[in-house]
Formats: C-alpha cells, structure tokens, sequence
C-alpha cells in the first residue's frame, strides 16, 4: 500500500516562501507519477504542479513562484513556493499515479497524502 507523507506547511507573510515536502513509501517509487494539488476552503480541489516527459508543468496561477522537483534518492518530492499570495492559502495535498506521467485531475490519482495546511496571510 503506497503512503505519502506531507510536510512544511505553515502561516507566512504574503511574499514568503515555504518549501512542501511528499515523502513515499510502500512501492516502487519511480513507478509512481506525482503532482501537488491544494483546496480551499469551498473550493474544489485543483492542480497545481507536476511533472511530463515534457518537464515540469504548473497551474497558470502559480507559474514562475512555484518550483516542482523529485529527489529520487529519497523518494521525495518538493514544492518550493516563493512570493506568496493570499489566495495561495489551501490544505496542499500531493497525489500519485502508476505510470509515468502526473496526474492533472484529482480523478487519476491513485493515492492521496493527508495535506499540508498553509496560510498567507496579507
């Protein structure tokens, strides 16, 4: 049974940075595609970042301040978000899917970590 673990989330000034770390465990990682998604509060959940044979993909809100990478030694993936908004306040939840390319709806992914909360305040 694949686990993902999130952590790093917390209250920030707008314009902080937090970085979120998604460790796995139970597979083979590298079978596994992985994304970050976030909901806020009476919202539906969405995508935020992942990875395509094509390289890192984002959501348009979050292009050039959030970072996506994967350290495959450590079975972990990272979301660097720098220049904080408001509006970036969700839980943060990543996401996994057997095979090669991250999932973009919550609809194809196999197995959900808890969630991270952060809060941007203004």
């Amino acid at each position: 049974q694949v686990q993902l673990v999130e952590s790093g989330g917390g209250l920030v000034q707008a314009g902080g940075s937090l970085r979120l770390s998604c460790a796995f465990s139970g597979r083979i990682a590298s079978d596994y595609a992985m994304s970050w998604f976030r909901q806020a509060p009476g919202k539906e959940r969405e995508f935020v970042a992942g990875i395509r044979a094509s390289g890192p993909n984002y959501a348009d809100s979050v292009k050039g301040r959030f970072t996506f990478s994967r350290d495959n030694g450590k079975n972990t993936v990272y979301l660097q978000m720098n220049n904080l908004k408001p509006e970036d306040t969700a839980v943060y939840y990543c996401g996994a899917k057997y095979g090669s390319s991250s999932p973009r709806t919550g609809s194809r992914v196999d197995y959900w970590g808890q969630g991270t909360q952060v809060t941007v305040s203004s």
